[in-house]
């Protein structure tokens, strides 16, 4: 997990954790029906996070196991790690749960960086390109592999042309499950938002 660090090297893109999950929590994540999968859309500080997603997975009726504490967990986990990396007291974090194509063009997102997890379904995908072509070599990031992606508002340039979409699963029948860390630096600049204190 340091290795998301390496985000801050001059001229880094991306840094992708590569780990695989248990096999006893995915087979368990991938059984749920997607009613009771996870959704939110808060902002808060990374040591209320761990809380934050219990809640919301009790609001989510998904049920009490020790898969359930994996998953709350790891969430929290990976909020520490990227609040670390990026040095952001707050975070704004979605639990998203996607059945369509949501970003399927390849872009960059206007954000300082954002950290993507998919713990249920086909990984983001990217790949190296020039303005806004599709690029030529796609690659896709591993179930369970957090990628972390700088964005427009990174103070280092020019652009290293790293771009990431949302896989295209549109009649598919895949439901994903998508965790997004982004680092707030001033909460004061997010007028009228409410932060969990």
């Amino acid at each position: 997990p340091k290795g998301l660090c390496a985000i801050r090297q001059a001229g880094t893109a991306a840094a992708i954790w590569q780990r695989q999950p248990l096999q006893r929590f995915q087979n368990w994540i991938d059984a749920l029906t997607p009613a009771h999968l996870p959704r939110a859309r808060i902002m808060l500080r990374p040591d209320r996070v761990h809380d934050a997603v219990t809640r919301i997975a009790e609001a989510s009726k998904l049920p009490e196991s020790a898969e359930r504490a994996m998953l709350v967990d790891d969430i929290s986990a990976l909020a520490h790690i990227f609040a670390s990396a990026v040095q952001a007291q707050y975070l704004r974090l979605r639990l998203d749960v996607i059945s369509h194509n949501a970003c399927r063009k390849f872009h960059v997102d206007a954000v300082t960086a954002r950290l993507v997890c998919t713990y249920r379904g086909t990984g983001t995908q990217y790949g190296i390109s020039t303005g806004a072509d599709t690029p030529r070599r796609i690659f896709t990031v591993p179930t369970g592999s957090p990628i972390l992606l700088r964005g427009t508002l990174w103070p280092e340039m020019p652009g290293t042309g790293l771009r990431h979409r949302s896989p295209p699963i549109e009649g598919t029948g895949e439901t994903r499950l998508v965790l997004v860390l982004d680092p707030i630096f001033d909460p004061e600049d997010e007028p009228g938002q409410h932060f969990m204190h």
